[in-house]
């Protein structure tokens, strides 16, 4: 009777040892609750929001079905999971990239730091003066409601962006850009793409943002300025054909400018770091 009161015993004892927390087990819950909730916040916004939310939950009842010993349960949902990360990988690359370039815009805060000299690219800073043309270019483009579409370029190159447009290779100057983007210019449908003090190319093609939580009064100027944005360290400018507005874009964030001097007061900031 012993014998099989003990065996009972550890029969029960092994099956509610998952259940026995220790401060790993804690440590590790709350890394896994830390991840999620970052991940989370980095889609809100966009179509993945709800494709991660099913992911989760594919992924705790796995961990149920592992628990309970059903092991031709807990195989199934592990090449689920194996493989329909590969899948949303490359399905939702756009926020994948957009969750790298957050940390990457982190790193920038080191930039002075002492082995920013050693992994830090070169970055394309302007001049006093290509700045001033630009900012005075977007004040008649907006005056005359012009609609435009500026890229700076930062640390990150955008060669393949480049190749979807017309090279120009000239220097930036205020007539040039307001000539690019007159309506009745062959240039004018498409982004400029500024680098250093250089007018590099016209006419190219930018990514559009998958994100929902664009206002209705911003249009397909300002959704592939916030596209490029999540992709790329680059200060998008867009000026809006409908109202005249200026908004400056820079890691997915949208501000509108009031006046030419706040727009010159944040591209010095930008261009500082």
């Amino acid at each position: 009777m012993k014998n099989i009161t003990g065996a009972c015993s550890r029969k029960y004892k092994t099956m509610l040892d998952f259940l026995a927390i220790t401060w790993v087990d804690m440590l590790d819950i709350a890394l896994a609750a830390l991840l999620i909730f970052l991940a989370f916040k980095w889609m809100r916004g966009s179509s993945a929001v709800n494709v991660f939310i099913i992911v989760v939950s594919i992924y705790f009842f796995r961990l149920i079905v592992s628990s309970l010993g059903m092991k031709m349960m807990t195989t199934l949902m592990d090449m689920v999971l194996n493989l329909g990360l590969l899948a949303l990988i490359v399905i939702f690359q756009p926020e994948v990239r957009r969750f790298l370039m957050s940390f990457g815009k982190r790193y920038d805060n080191l930039r002075n730091g002492a082995l920013a000299r050693f992994f830090q690219p070169q970055e394309r800073r302007m001049n006093t003066m290509a700045l001033s043309e630009i900012c005075e270019a977007c004040r008649a483009m907006s005056a005359e409601k012009v609609g435009a579409l500026i890229v700076i370029t930062r640390q990150n190159p955008l060669e393949e962006i480049v190749e979807t447009g017309d090279v120009i290779d000239a220097k930036i100057n205020r007539r040039l850009l307001r000539n690019l983007f007159f309506k009745n210019s062959p240039l004018h449908d498409g982004a400029v793409i500024l680098t250093g003090d250089r007018v590099v190319a016209a006419r190219c093609t930018l990514p559009i943002t998958q994100r929902e939580d664009i206002p209705p009064q911003f249009g397909m100027r300002h959704k592939a300025a916030i596209g490029m944005s999540e992709q790329s360290d680059a200060s998008i400018i867009v000026v809006s054909e409908e109202t005249g507005g200026i908004s400056l874009v820079s890691y997915g964030q949208l501000t509108e400018v009031g006046s030419i001097s706040e727009l010159r007061l944040l591209l010095d900031k930008t261009d500082n770091g």
